[in-house]
C-alpha cells in the first residue's frame, strides 16, 4: 500500500462518518415528523453538508500522485475532515421521541458553533492547497472560498433570520455550480 492509501482510510472513514451522521438525520426527521416543527434551512444545510462531504471524498483522489507525506500536510486533511463531521453532527438534533424537536431553535442555538466550524473547514480547505501544493487555490476556487468564508463569519453574528435563509439557498446553488464547474472528473 502507498502512503496516500493509507494516509487515506482515516481521512475517508471520518468522512464516511460524517455522511452517515447526516443521513442518520435525514433519518430521524422521517422517523420522528410528527413530533418535529420543521424549518427548511436546516435541511438545506444538510443537504450542502452531503454535497461538501462528497465532493471533498472525489477530490481526495486528486492527493493519490503526492508521494512524500509530512505530518502538517496530514494534519491538515485531518482537520478538515474532522471539521467536516462536526458540522454534520450538529446540522441536526438528536431525535429522541417523543420529545417535540423544533428544527429552528436548534439551528438559533447552535449558529454561532456550526458556522464557526464552517469558517475553520473552509481555512483548512485553503490552508490545504498552501502546504500540499505551495500556494493558496486560485480563480474560482479561491473566489468560492473567501466567498463562504465572509458569508460564513458574517453568520456568527448576524441573527436576521432571512440572511440564513438565503445564504442556505445561495450556498446550495454556488456549491454546486461550483463542484460542476471544477470537479466533474477525477483528477
Amino acid at each position: 500500500m502507498d502512503a496516500f492509501g493509507y494516509l487515506s482510510v482515516l481521512l475517508s472513514i471520518i468522512v464516511g462518518f460524517a455522511m452517515t451522521q447526516i443521513l442518520l438525520g435525514f433519518r430521524g426527521l422521517v422517523l420522528a415528523r410528527t413530533h418535529i416543527r420543521p424549518y427548511w434551512p436546516s435541511v438545506a444545510w444538510a443537504l450542502l453538508l452531503l454535497l461538501i462531504d462528497v465532493q471533498s471524498w472525489w477530490a481526495m483522489f486528486g492527493l493519490r500522485v503526492i508521494e512524500h507525506w509530512t505530518f502538517p500536510a496530514f494534519s491538515i486533511l485531518l482537520l478538515q475532515a474532522i471539521a467536516q463531521y462536526m458540522l454534520a453532527a450538529i446540522v441536526f438534533p438528536d431525535f429522541i421521541l417523543p420529545e417535540v424537536v423544533d428544527l429552528r431553535e436548534h439551528y438559533r442555538r447552535h449558529a454561532r458553533w456550526f458556522f464557526g466550524l464552517l469558517v475553520l473547514l473552509l481555512l483548512a480547505s485553503m490552508a490545504k492547497d498552501r502546504v500540499i501544493a505551495g500556494h493558496l487555490p486560485s480563480g474560482a476556487n479561491l473566489a468560492v472560498h473567501l466567498g463562504f468564508l465572509a458569508m460564513s463569519a458574517a453568520a456568527m453574528f448576524v441573527p436576521a433570520e432571512g440572511y440564513h435563509k438565503v445564504f442556505s439557498l445561495l450556498g446550495l446553488a454556488v456549491f454546486g455550480a461550483y463542484t460542476v464547474a471544477l470537479f466533474t472528473q477525477l483528477q
